[in-house]
């Protein structure tokens, strides 16, 4: 059962992943048709957002955690090691992340967002950050 609940978590965390790596990219791009004054586009990338967050990325985060909860309670030999501890610290920044982008995501269909392309380029590389840690965590077990 472990093998199957792993390979669902890690297929929805490419999913996830991907949903926070494309959403902020979305951003960027609002931000600039917001600066140009381009409304057509602005609506389009509120569509675009919305779907993607609430059909995509939720569903995905949602699952992330359950398939690893799953796996945590067959292994919960984990807890004792320092490695998880870290790599769940990681996750629930990106559970704040995701709700971050929610955020944003209401201030965009509000017309409140005043942040900048440049704000979102930036904002855009800190799940790359947290994967990059999460996966060597996850493989090299250093702690």
């Amino acid at each position: 059962m472990y093998l199957w609940f792993k390979a669902l978590h890690l297929i929805v965390m490419v999913t996830w992943f991907a949903a926070m790596f494309y959403l902020p990219r979305l951003y960027v791009y609002h931000a600039m048709a917001r600066d140009r004054g381009e409304q057509q586009a602005i609506d389009h990338f509120l569509v675009m957002e919305r779907k993607l967050y609430r059909g995509i990325m939720t569903p995905s985060m949602i699952a992330v955690l359950l398939f690893g909860g799953l796996m945590l309670v067959l292994n919960p030999g984990w807890l004792t090691q320092g490695w998880i501890h870290a790599k769940l610290l990681l996750v629930a920044l990106l559970v704040g992340y995701h709700h971050v982008c929610l955020i944003y995501l209401k201030q965009f269909a509000e017309a409140r967002c005043r942040r900048g392309h440049v704000f979102f380029r930036w904002f855009n590389e800190l799940p790359v950050i947290a994967l990059l840690i999460i996966i060597f965590l996850a493989v090299i077990k250093p702690f």
